[in-house]
């Protein structure tokens, strides 16, 4: 039976779980150490194991929601795709949800990324469910959702970052598509020779350079494969990328995204954090180049 914050509650998981004919009395569970704000566990059984994600409350966290309706929406809308676990369950545990799945076995995502860019496209080419949040769509939306950040960090750190902020705005909107929204690595899972997408808490319709961003950030790779990608991982990323429109947008926009990482990594440096800050570092050194290659780029016309 799993540990949870009280026995009640453990017992209460375990109690409904059975009932629901998900475990058994034998069943065996096992933590699962992936999960950042959830608690989640592997459940061996006979036919197929499952993993169980008991959400622990509602998430402050400014760029990376914490919604279990989302995740539950988007796995019954990608049940039959090949992109996703697929859904079993859901129900409450006194205000907790609790989101039961199959699980995938194999290993977070540490090399090709080609194929990420074939998925996310995937992702991006199927229509939306509705009701999902919208993510910030163009510099200006950003530049918004930066600031917003900044001013949950204290003053004089944020201060310096006010100072890196890109000055070269994207004109419009780009296009409204199906997103993941948080394709980091250990969220993108080698499956019997394809990948697929877990932890969908966070789903958002928007432009598909958000997803992009996420997983070229310098910072996401740090904080979940310990270094930054090659330069020929990113053009490779950005090569395979069916939609070239897209990937030229993502090159305008890419100083905004950094610019946000980093303001993001400063916010989780502030709550105790302990990669946050070298993460930080690399999404600075990252914002510092684009903002170079944009000024050499209009130089050379």
């Amino acid at each position: 039976m799993p540990q949870l914050r009280t026995n009640t509650c453990g017992d209460a998981l375990a109690y409904q779980l059975r009932a629901r004919g998900h475990v058994g009395a034998a069943s065996r569970w096992t933590p699962l150490r992936g999960g950042r704000t959830n608690r989640l566990w592997q459940v061996s059984r006979p036919h197929g194991d499952i993993v169980i994600k008991l959400f622990t409350g509602p998430s402050n966290n400014p760029l990376f929601p914490n919604d279990p309706a989302s995740e539950i929406l988007a796995l019954q809308h990608l049940e039959t795709q090949g992109i996703a676990p697929r859904f079993v369950d859901h129900f409450q545990v006194g205000s907790d949800t609790c989101l039961v799945y199959e699980h995938l076995p194999g290993q977070g995502w540490q090399a090709g990324a080609a194929k990420v860019a074939e998925l996310l496209y995937r992702v991006h080419q199927l229509p939306p469910p509705q009701n999902l949040r919208r993510a910030a769509n163009g510099s200006l939306a950003l530049q918004h959702q930066t600031r917003t950040i900044l001013a949950a960090c204290p003053k004089p750190r944020a201060r310096d970052l006010h100072m890196l902020a890109p000055t070269e705005h994207a004109s419009g909107n780009g296009p409204s598509r199906f997103l993941h929204g948080d394709p980091v690595p250990a969220n993108i899972i080698a499956h019997t020779e394809t990948l697929r997408l877990i932890d969908w808490q966070c789903p958002a319709t928007g432009d598909p350079c958000e997803d992009i961003s996420i997983f070229l950030s310098p910072a996401m790779q740090v904080t979940y494969r310990g270094a930054v990608l090659r330069t020929k991982e990113v053009d490779a990323f950005l090569t395979a990328y069916p939609d070239q429109q897209v990937i030229k947008r993502y090159h305008r926009l890419a100083p905004w995204y950094h610019w946000r990482m980093a303001a993001y990594c400063l916010w989780q440096e502030c709550r105790g954090d302990p990669v946050a800050r070298r993460a930080g570092a690399a999404e600075i050194d990252a914002l510092q180049a684009s903002i170079a290659a944009q000024e050499d780029a209009v130089y050379s016309v």
